[in-house]
């Protein structure tokens, strides 16, 4: 098993999407990475605010194409992020068997962080070895 961290950046372009009868809101997401993963993501996200100031939900999956660690595939995360009264809570993991290409076997979680306008990654990660 080889375990790493990749750190960067990395941009990303949300667009609304048509309403559908739920009331959810729908975005389109596509993101730029650079630094230790280097690709672009392409995915879907639902969310939910409440009538309390503060208080919403969202999920999303994104199927990252890219190269970490010197290893080309791709791989899907999944979010889960609330905001309790203004508190945020956020998890973000590599979907269960979803690497592809030399990323086959990739587990991990995704933190994010956003201070101003960048956003900023830390992915801690393990690559099962190749047979």
């Amino acid at each position: 098993m080889m375990n790493g961290r990749a750190t960067g950046t990395f941009e990303v372009k949300l667009d609304p999407q048509a309403p559908d009868v739920s009331g959810l809101g729908r975005l389109s997401i596509d993101k730029t990475f650079s630094g230790d993963l280097d690709g672009t993501s392409k995915g879907q996200m639902l969310a939910a605010s409440t009538e309390t100031p503060g208080s919403a939900g969202y999920v999303a999956l994104e199927r990252v194409t890219g190269t970490l660690a010197g290893r080309s595939g791709t791989f899907i995360l999944q979010h889960t992020g609330t905001m309790n009264r203004g508190t945020p809570s956020l998890s973000v993991t590599v979907v269960p068997d979803s690497g592809t290409g030399q990323l086959i076997g990739l587990a991990g979680t995704f933190a994010i962080d956003i201070a101003g306008k960048e956003h900023r990654y830390a992915f801690d990660y393990q690559i099962a070895d190749s047979d």
